[in-house]
């Protein structure tokens, strides 16, 4: 089977429909406005999207722009056109504080909780955290979750940017008001059914090798309730992903 190289893709009319961009600019109805750099190379270099066709724009304040693209050479110049709110946001708020998977495995967290209506994200360093991430590559580490972020929200049609906060150690975080918090373990007792229809919660859970004993004994302390997703032992971005879509599915949308 032929696979096309990397900086080419096919589009037609109904995916030309569904280009969605991030711009972290105020758009205004009527206003003209140069893509960003990456905005443009992916619009014109990567989907060689065509003059003349309309794109949808977020800047995260939940609203949809449709955008008139004027010119793609040299520079990608578009036409803002319409607003309308963006309804696809969740009844549920909802906190992710995940301790620190291994490579691929946190960008995947990331990208499918964002997809599944994440609020906000807590990357925690606990105790039987493999990674160990400080000063400059923390920085880079943190600035590429961001942009898997923003591209799952252009992929899911969500308007609004969740929230991904300053990485911290677990004894910082047990420290914060986290409300409805909800610590996953396998020696939990208590599962999601058991739990009152709520609006707001917090997921915490460990990297690979889960919570200490003493860790989910202090999250306890401060409030937080044991949950159990099931009879088997899951994985960590199992897990987190399969609380998330629980919890919409059962208080959300």
């Amino acid at each position: 089977m032929y696979h096309y190289p990397p900086h080419y893709k096919v589009l037609d009319l109904e995916t030309m429909k569904n280009v969605r961009l991030y711009q972290n600019t105020p758009l205004i109805v009527g206003n003209e406005l140069i893509l960003s750099a990456y905005a443009s190379h992916h619009l014109t270099k990567v989907l060689r999207f065509p003059q003349g066709k309309n794109i949808i724009l977020f800047n995260g304040d939940g609203i949809n722009y449709s955008a008139e693209v004027l010119q793609v050479k040299n520079e990608c110049v578009v036409q803002i056109l319409e607003k309308t709110p963006n309804l696809c946001e969740s009844k549920l708020n909802l906190t992710l504080a995940q301790g620190i998977a291994k490579g691929e495995k946190m960008d995947f967290l990331i990208q499918k909780s964002v997809e599944l209506g994440v609020n906000k994200i807590i990357p925690l360093f606990t105790e039987h955290c493999i990674v160990k991430l400080q000063g400059d590559k923390l920085h880079k580490r943190i600035a590429h979750w961001q942009k898997i972020i923003i591209g799952a929200c252009e992929q899911s049609g969500r308007s609004v940017i969740p929230d991904l906060i300053q990485a911290m150690n677990f004894e910082t975080f047990i420290n914060t008001k986290f409300g409805n918090g909800f610590v996953l373990h396998h020696r939990a007792k208590q599962s999601l059914l058991e739990i009152d229809k709520i609006n707001q919660a917090s997921i915490i859970i460990g990297p690979e090798g889960g919570l200490s004993d003493q860790e989910i004994a202090d999250v306890k302390a401060q409030g937080a309730q044991s949950l159990l997703l099931g009879s088997r032992v899951l994985r960590t971005e199992t897990a987190s992903l399969s609380a998330i879509a629980n919890m919409q599915l059962l208080w959300g949308s």
